[in-house]
């Protein structure tokens, strides 16, 4: 949605890693994050941003506000904080640090301590929220929260208010878990003299038991779903209907998204990710796009099922075949298999269809298709002829075909499965039934 509003307003969509807990930051994770986005096509403008790297700058505005007075250093042991923790939870009180440390002159600044910022006590604080509309927090409901800890590592919510600052970013689009953070946020910004971005906080997607999407519902990282053989352009067009609407309208060109987005239409309530209608839209755009665009994306497939990919069979084939039955990538390579290695046969469909009558005549068809001209419309006169000439039905011949060629009952329309498979291991196969 940033991006989507960024192009559509004709700003620039910015890349910031925010990894200044350094325990749980990794340098794959960030990498996994820009090839996620350059995957999809988001492109972003301006360098790739890493809090970890402006450590000394936000030090800067640290040793700023400690002189001003908007922040101060805080002595309290984490025993202290723990006693307090448990006698206000004993009494039914709100958790929040009780200003112990706020007007101590007798520190040393040698000694272990955190740095927080002077939160206001009393008034209030409005967010002009682009989905909620306008929201009220009292300031009363809010504790003095750490702008460092003891390590001098500088904390999420104030690194982002100097970067949102320095960056000059003019919205911000985020999760609705993070509204509480904007009060904060906001006051920090003030204390800068900073004006605040315009946000907007949208619904957390749900998995389909109405819990918050996590790993126990499926893939997590948007790389497992290429790994899967979504597209790209499914998986947006996706998320962009998961949160937002434009009418009754399911199916969107990138264009498309980037003109019709709007702050008006986007939802108050969280969606369910569901799955199946991903896959619906991919089978889609699967059935849309060019042939030509899905074969290297095949092939990759391929490579992940460790099957070897043979000269001798053309992928474009397999695509045209396949694209109407499958709903990802990873389903057409594995419905495929039998193109490239030996069918492992159903025991009961080899009994129901390859009798001794059916191997008889798929041995008498077989010379028939040494000769035959290897294209569909070729195949099935072939067909069409050899049950004419034997006053048999198409199906008499077809299913024990499909079965004696790639082992089971289920394939594309016959002459479609032996386009795929390539007249040499056509024959090949039936000279083995």
């Amino acid at each position: 949605y940033s991006w989507l509003y960024a192009k559509k307003m004709g700003g620039v969509f910015r890349l910031r890693i925010e990894d200044t807990d350094l325990a749980r930051s990794t340098e794959a994770s960030a990498e996994g994050i820009v090839a996620g986005l350059a995957w999809l096509g988001l492109d972003f403008s301006g360098p790739l941003v890493y809090q970890s790297q402006r450590f000394p700058r936000y030090k800067e505005v640290l040793d700023t506000w400690l002189t001003e007075g908007k922040a101060y250093r805080c002595y309290c042991s984490q025993d202290r904080l723990n006693a307090l923790r448990e006698h206000q939870v004993a009494h039914q009180e709100k958790p929040r640090y009780d200003g112990h440390c706020r007007d101590r002159t007798d520190g040393d600044v040698r000694a272990p301590h955190v740095v927080r910022f002077r939160f206001p006590q009393d008034g209030e604080t409005v967010v002009d929220d682009g989905v909620h509309g306008r929201v009220v927090f009292q300031n009363q409901e809010f504790d003095d929260l750490i702008l460092a800890r003891t390590d001098g590592t500088p904390t999420y919510n104030f690194t982002v208010i100097v970067d949102d600052w320095e960056m000059a970013v003019s919205h911000v689009i985020r999760g609705d878990d993070h509204l509480n953070n904007t009060p904060k946020q906001l006051q920090m910004l003030l204390a800068l003299g900073a004006k605040p971005p315009q946000y907007a906080h949208i619904p957390m997607i749900l998995g389909q038991d109405g819990k918050r999407l996590s790993k126990r519902h499926g893939a997590v990282h948007v790389l497992q779903y290429r790994d899967q053989g979504v597209l790209p352009e499914a998986l947006l067009n996706y998320l962009v209907r998961l949160g937002w609407s434009h009418g009754d309208q399911e199916i969107f060109s990138r264009e498309e998204m980037i003109e019709f987005f709007d702050f008006e239409h986007l939802q108050r309530s969280p969606a369910a990710f569901d799955v199946e209608k991903l896959r619906w839209l991919n089978q889609h755009y699967l059935k849309t796009v060019p042939v030509s665009r899905l074969v290297p994306l095949l092939e990759e497939q391929y490579t992940r099922l460790g099957i070897a990919v043979s000269a001798d069979v053309s992928l474009e084939q397999v695509v045209i075949a396949l694209r109407e039955r499958c709903q990802t990538l990873s389903e057409m390579a594995e419905k495929s298999r039998f193109c490239f290695e030996e069918p492992v046969f159903n025991p009961a469909a080899v009994a129901q269809h390859l009798t001794d009558t059916a191997r008889t005549l798929l041995t008498e068809l077989r010379a028939q298709l040494a000769t035959v001209l290897w294209e569909a419309e070729a195949i099935h006169n072939c067909l069409k002829a050899f049950v004419t000439e034997r006053g048999l039905k198409l199906p008499q011949i077809a299913q024990p075909l499909r079965v004696a060629l790639t082992g089971d009952t289920s394939s594309p329309s016959i002459d479609q499965t032996l386009v795929m498979i390539g007249q040499a291991r056509v024959l090949a196969r039936l000279a083995n039934i």
